[in-house]
């Protein structure tokens, strides 16, 4: 397989951590953030190395840790630069005291000095008692910092450090790493400004209230083009059915079952969108009648079950300068196959791949795909994560987008 680009590579991205109990699952965050391709420079504040020590930053970044102003170890300026050349600035977790500081420009830490000192995208992730952030002054002070142009991811309700249950847990760190990840993208993404539809998973049929008729797609594909397209700056729609996936952060997410919810969810969503991307595995037949009731294993023998087909919606999706791209999911030969149905549904091109093969299709991370044009030009691409196939996907429909500005 081969080596694919990070989306975070040659950024720069200051993780500041303060005060809290939360301050250990900033680990996580230093570590995704540095696997990502980012160089993450840690500073800590005085407090937040009573929780965790500056060494495990140092190791997990390859970066030497900002502690305090006064034993910076190669100028005296460490924080101006810091913030300089900052492509985003994330605290995680950010507590009542240190998002005090912000709101009035109190700079007596490398933190507040360093965030003062630069002009990048600030992301702030609140973390403390419940009531500390419910308060009026709190909600006040984070105010101030939206107004200003902040990001705040979180806090999430459940267990706190208290004992107590409430708003105030640090959000999960993979949603402020996605919040970065949109972040960047939209000051220095080729698809800022630019809107998104994608359609992930399997559509669900029911045949009685119990069961349903649906297929193996576990919508990785379609999850992870959203991914992507939120990390190259998009304003990204996600209809997806249930799965068991996470639903990406910074993306707006819209979950639907059956067809005809996909087809009343998506429709509206195109019609000022740029780009739609139908990697949802779309059912082909439903059931003829539903019943009200679970059909019991002991009134009858045989049950025969009657399907009809369902109408393809995706010609009906238009918008003024809206370009489609759809997939075709099939068992040998899927670019031929493909090729056959790009005309009836309006596609720029079609991206063909047979669930069949070895790490592609459903529930895999991988997948090997074929771009399929109308004119008959297929492009085979190789074996890649999903996340590498949904950018080839972007970069190909690029130059559509750019015909229609």
């Amino acid at each position: 397989m081969l080596s694919e680009p990070t989306p975070l590579n040659n950024r720069n991205v200051v993780l500041g951590i303060t005060g809290s109990i939360a301050a250990y699952k900033s680990g996580y965050i230093a570590s995704t953030l540095t696997q990502l391709g980012a160089t993450v420079n840690v500073v800590m504040t005085e407090s937040a190395t009573r929780f965790i020590g500056p060494a495990t930053f140092a190791g997990l970044t390859h970066q030497r840790v900002s502690t305090s102003l006064w034993n910076m170890e190669e100028s005296s300026i460490d924080h101006v630069v810091l913030g300089v050349n900052a492509d985003c600035i994330v605290i995680a977790p950010a507590t009542a005291n240190t998002i005090a500081k912000l709101a009035l420009g109190i700079t007596d830490d490398a933190l507040t000095a360093t965030v003062l000192a630069s002009r990048a995208p600030l992301v702030v992730a609140p973390a403390m008692d419940a009531d500390m952030f419910a308060s009026s002054t709190t909600q006040t002070n984070i105010d101030t910092l939206l107004q200003a142009g902040a990001t705040v991811v979180g806090p999430e309700s459940g267990r706190l450090a208290s004992g107590l249950t409430g708003r105030g847990r640090m959000a999960d760190h993979d949603d402020i790493v996605g919040v970065v990840l949109s972040v960047i993208g939209s000051n220095h993404g080729d698809y800022t400004g630019r809107s998104v539809v994608v359609t992930a998973g399997g559509t669900i049929e029911p045949l009685d209230p119990v069961r349903v008729i649906t297929n193996r797609s576990s919508g990785k594909m379609g999850y992870e083009t959203a991914k992507a397209a939120r990390d190259r700056g998009a304003n990204v729609t996600l209809v997806t059915t249930p799965t068991v996936l996470r639903w990406p952060a910074g993306v707006k997410t819209v979950q639907v079952e059956t067809v005809d919810q996909m087809r009343d969810a998506t429709l509206p969503a195109c019609q000022d969108a740029d780009l739609l991307i139908m990697a949802a595995a779309v059912s082909d037949f439903r059931p003829t009648n539903r019943s009200v009731a679970k059909i019991k294993k002991s009134e009858t023998d045989v049950l025969s079950l009657q399907l009809e087909p369902i109408r393809d919606w995706m010609p009906d999706v238009l918008g003024a300068r809206l370009v489609k791209v759809a997939f075709a999911a099939e068992t040998g030969d899927a670019a031929a196959k493909a090729l056959e149905k790009i005309a009836s549904k309006g596609a720029a091109f079609t991206v063909a791949n047979d669930v069949s093969e070895p790490d592609s299709g459903f529930g895999t991370d991988t997948n090997r795909v074929d771009i399929v044009k109308p004119d008959g030009t297929i492009e085979a691409l190789p074996l890649m994560t999903k996340y590498a196939v949904a950018n080839a996907i972007l970069d190909r429909a690029l130059p559509y987008l750019r015909s229609c500005d």
